[in-house]
């Protein structure tokens, strides 16, 4: 059933009832400022670091569902409702919630009163925006109360959530006027505070959420708004918040609008206080004083639609298939910038106080953003070489604030040098600037290099970290951190990647071995281009001797390998007794073109498709593991099913499409694309449960009792690899080094398309026609009138339009 509907002239999902499976929520804020907000209006606001500058409190495991966020209580006599439904939960008359690119709206009605609400992050300051809207549709007066409600997270989101001997006795808070600001730390170690303000003259406040909610009550009847008068209590210590009351009587038909304000403040160490204790304002009045009409609001908000319009305006299709065009248009592009923002850190999932950014994650978001805007790309891949080693291998994550490796989990998951060459190829594709591999890049553990070193560093490390086979050493773990083959972890609370001798000389990765074939060619394509031969023929040497490894020891009869353990026993193989075919190494070796000559590359798929393939996508491994293998680890201590024991890991379906472009076989690449594709699963939301507009990292598979429904959304790297998978490989518009290749691979009833690329300045125009529903191959191209032979249409320096029809052939 849906919950909703997709308005795509609006770019807009439409949410009709509150009660979703799940929280089905959106990211406001483009750069440093974000909030994090669900369809009931829960949810939470940081700046740049979910864990370490946290503004509110958020309840991941409470019950009910998703409690906590930006409220507003609206008192009608004895009538208390909610614009977003929660959390007082009152029937609505009417109820809708716009999920829009970088904003939502929330309406509700009763009683002949309505409310509509209007969130978003400007473009250009650390706050977040909410406009209120109240509306007497009746034909009587109308005496309200209106009440704001937040939260504040005592900024350390990790700490704030245990260190309760010291956190109840911090909380310090300022009011003036109807600015409510938290200020706890101020004193100390900080030089940043947070605020909620109303554009209005307030008849209440409280900042002490024991006094605003009353003993043994919740926000869903918080005894201030029950009893119609705030209490205008200061929180000194226990929990702080901040709530306004607005007395607000409406004529027939009359409307108010009210503008509330969250923000970030950050003062310099000598500019802290304006008096003793009284803290410096200068800059939140400054920033106040942009948002306190409704024309300011109007102005903010017109410049954040355009921003991701002109964004978005770099792909776009149209094609007879909607569900691709609103997925390529709009809701994929948001969600890969998204990632790009946020890589694995803060979500409803994601807690945004264990793990921050992850070096393989954030090199893998870049593939499907760095075309939105190439130059935060080129930033965050110097920030991440900077959390590499000398000896080429790299912290597994880092900070988004201090940009430092994180230790917590530190290094050894030998697929991560690989992805920086992946990241940075990509971006010298879509731009053509080899500048980049001229920065110099510290070393983790000390020294420097350029870019190109840290690259030349990256390939290096699987070239001399190779097993018995030949193959490269899974270490840690490769791009499945539950694979863990030199771990051994046997007692509850030992971490499966870390407890141990975590890496040894023994347990290889077939996978690795395919991401080295493909982006040692990548690495030796880049070299060339610089002139350095010797480099780019040495690389290919390796790659050489790789792919023939993989070829002999990777491969077991019908499909690739998944590894060696480190007793040098195969894993994903026929001769296992469970777990005998994973979906990575089939994707990936066929992707970089691993036994395509062979006749290996298809026979390998079509295992795939035998073995692992199910209604809602395809499966991790099969058959799924029913007991725990100490000397596999993590992996199989999921139920049959979930997670990575043979449950639909989203990400990795794309390799498989991409796979099936490779060998020419369009109509199952679309087929696999449409099974985890949220916009073909929006009519069965009450088993997929997670948003319909954008992807989740994991799908319950088919062993599993809740088979088709989905966990972990936003935050995983389906988004990027999806998009590659759709607009590269199917519609097949390929940034190269040479210019831009026509490439598609394509249904034989797809029909006719055509595609506006942004590409290094330039604006491509591009009809493709498929006059004998053929599957692929582009012959040549007419290129501004010009027949040209092949499918890459060559860069011309300066050249601003492209008008180019590819005719399959």
């Amino acid at each position: 059933m849906k919950y909703g509907f997709f308005d795509d002239a609006s770019c807009e999902y439409v949410i009709t009832t509150p009660e979703t499976p799940l929280p089905w929520i959106n990211y406001l804020g483009c750069k440093d400022f974000f909030t994090l907000v669900s369809n009931t209006c829960g949810g939470y606001s940081f700046y740049k670091d979910a864990k370490l500058l946290r503004l509110t409190r958020y309840r991941y495991n409470n019950v009910p569902y998703d409690n906590n966020g930006q409220y507003f209580y609206i008192k009608d006599g004895a009538d208390v409702w909610n614009p977003g439904w929660q959390p007082v939960k009152r029937t609505l008359d009417s109820y809708e919630c716009r999920h829009g690119l970088g904003y939502s709206r929330f309406t509700g009605s009763l009683n002949q009163v309505s409310a509509q609400v209007l969130s978003f992050v400007p473009l250009n300051d650390s706050c977040e925006v909410s406009r209120l809207v109240l509306t007497n549709n009746g034909s009587a007066a109308k005496e309200l109360s209106l009440f704001s409600y937040v939260e504040w997270c005592l900024w350390n989101a990790d700490d704030d959530m245990k260190n309760f001997q010291r956190n109840l006795s911090i909380g310090e808070m300022e009011i003036e006027g109807s600015t409510i600001y938290h200020k706890t730390e101020y004193r100390e170690r900080r030089n940043h505070y947070a605020l909620y303000s109303v554009n209005c003259p307030v008849d209440g406040f409280d900042t002490s959420r024991d006094a605003f909610l009353g003993a043994y009550r919740s926000p869903s009847d918080p005894a201030v708004v029950m009893n119609g008068k705030a209490s205008n209590s200061v929180a000194h210590g226990w929990s702080p918040i901040a709530s306004h009351q607005i007395n607000v009587t409406l004529a027939p038909g009359e409307s108010r609008s009210f503008i509330f304000v969250l923000a970030y403040v950050e003062n310099k160490e000598e500019e802290k206080w304006e008096a003793p204790g009284i803290i410096n304002k200068t800059k939140a009045h400054e920033l106040l004083s942009r948002y306190q009409s409704d024309d300011d609001v109007e102005k903010a908000y017109a410049q954040l639609k355009e921003y991701w319009q002109e964004l978005l305006s770099g792909y776009q299709i149209q094609s007879g298939c909607e569900e691709v065009n609103r997925m390529v248009n709009i809701w994929n592009q948001y969600q890969c910038m998204v990632t790009f923002n946020m890589s694995r850190s803060a979500s409803y999932y994601e807690s945004g106080i264990g793990r921050g950014m992850g070096f393989r994650d954030s090199c893998q978001d870049l593939l499907g953003f760095v075309h939105l805007i190439p130059e935060r790309a080129r930033e965050r891949i110097l920030d991440i070489a900077s959390a590499q080693f000398g000896d080429g291998s790299t912290y597994h994550q880092y900070q988004p604030l201090t940009k430092k490796g994180n230790a917590d989990i530190g290094g050894g998951f030998n697929d991560d040098p690989l992805w920086l060459i992946a990241g940075t190829s990509a971006y010298i594709k879509e731009t053509g600037d080899f500048s980049i591999l001229d920065e110099v890049v510290t070393f983790d553990d000390g020294g420097e290099g350029t870019l190109f070193e840290h690259l030349t560093r990256s390939f290096r490390f699987t070239v001399t970290h190779k097993g018995p086979h030949g193959l490269p050493l899974i270490g840690r773990a490769d791009w499945n951190d539950c694979l863990n083959l030199n771990c051994f972890s046997a007692q509850p609370g030992e971490s499966f990647q870390t407890f141990g001798p975590s890496e040894g000389p023994v347990a290889e990765s077939v996978f690795i071995g395919g991401m080295f074939v493909k982006y040692g060619e990548e690495y030796a394509a880049i070299a060339e281009s610089l002139g350095k031969k010797e480099i780019a023929e040495d690389a290919r040497r390796e790659v050489a001797a790789m792919y023939d490894t993989l070829l002999q020891a990777g491969w077991d009869g019908d499909w690739f390998l998944r590894a060696y353990d480190a007793y040098g026993q195969k894993v994903g193989s026929s001769e296992c007794e469970e777990g005998q075919i994973f979906i990575e190494p089939q994707g990936f070796c066929v992707l970089a073109g691993v036994g395509v000559k062979e006749g290996k590359a298809q026979q390998a798929l079509d295992s795939v498709k035998e073995r692992l393939d199910s209604k809602y996508g395809i499966m991790l491994l099969q058959p799924a593991y029913t007991r725990y293998h100490l000397e596999l680890g993590e992996i199989t201590s999921y139920p049959p099913g979930y997670k990575e024991n043979a449950g639909i890991f989203c990400h990795n379906n794309p390799w498989v499409s991409i796979a099936e472009t490779v060998i020419g076989r369009g109509g199952r690449a679309f087929e696999i694309y449409k099974k985890t594709c949220p916009a073909y699963l929006e009519g069965i939301s009450e088993i997929h449960r997670t948003e319909p507009y954008c992807y989740s990292q994991m799908i319950a598979g088919r062993d599993a009792a809740t088979f088709g429904e989905a966990k972990n959304s936003w935050l995983t790297g389906t988004a990027a690899w999806t998009f590659v998978n759709i607009s590269q490989y199917i519609l097949g518009i390929q940034p190269s080094l040479d210019g831009l290749c026509i490439n598609p691979c394509v249904p034989a009833d797809f029909g006719d398309f055509t595609i506006t690329r942004r590409f290094r300045g330039a604006v491509y125009h591009i009809e493709v026609k498929n006059p004998g529903h053929l599957e692929k191959g582009v012959p040549s191209l007419i290129v501004d009138g010009e027949t040209i032979e092949g499918n890459v249409v060559p860069f011309v320096e300066g050249k601003k339009e492209y008008h180019v029809t590819a005719v399959m052939g």
